[in-house]
């Protein structure tokens, strides 16, 4: 089973669990539920911004419907937006919240913009290599190698690197109950 399949049918189950039609969770998301359909049947590979409305959507973490961290790492399947490159390397859960662990990879002198996700969602990136600008549109953080930065993800955000690739490793704080 490919990155597409998995995918797909982790997605399919959760639209199901949450009772939401084809339909209503296209609406939800703003994606089109053509690609949806063809998402859930694996015949398309999803993108992470399409990944990241959907989960908004459904009001779930991105990795639920990623593949499973353990054995992540060197040759890890990862989902690719216009600029960021995201491998899910762990995910901790406790009563208050999860986290998602990314290993990501920003590709040079691209921005991606990123949509608001679940609300009270937080991202902090720690910067391995290269120089990072992210977080809110109007007012980014720089980050360099051994840096990091911290931004409200519940409202729309960005991730750059202008002066080349960016490698770091991004937490994803999803709180319970949002």
């Amino acid at each position: 089973m490919g990155l597409g399949d998995e995918v797909g049918r982790r997605l399919k189950r959760l639209r199901q669990d949450s009772g939401l039609s084809l339909s209503e969770l296209a609406r939800r998301s703003s994606v089109g539920k053509g690609t949806l359909s063809e998402l859930e049947t694996g015949r398309r590979n999803p993108t992470l911004e399409t990944l990241y409305a959907l989960t908004t959507a459904l009001g779930r973490p991105l990795s639920a419907v990623l593949d499973d961290p353990p054995g992540a790492g060197a040759g890890a399947a990862g989902v690719s937006g216009s600029a960021v490159t995201a491998v899910l390397i762990e995910r901790y859960e406790d009563a208050d919240a999860a986290t998602d662990v990314f290993r990501v990879t920003i590709a040079e002198g691209a921005t991606q913009e990123s949509a608001a996700h679940v609300q009270r969602t937080t991202e902090s990136l720690m910067v391995l290599s290269g120089t990072a600008v992210v977080g809110p549109p109007d007012a980014p953080t720089t980050a360099g190698p051994g840096g990091h930065a911290r931004w409200a993800a519940d409202a729309p955000h960005i991730y750059g690197a202008p002066d080349g690739e960016v490698q770091g490793i991004l937490f994803v704080r999803y709180p319970k109950g949002s």
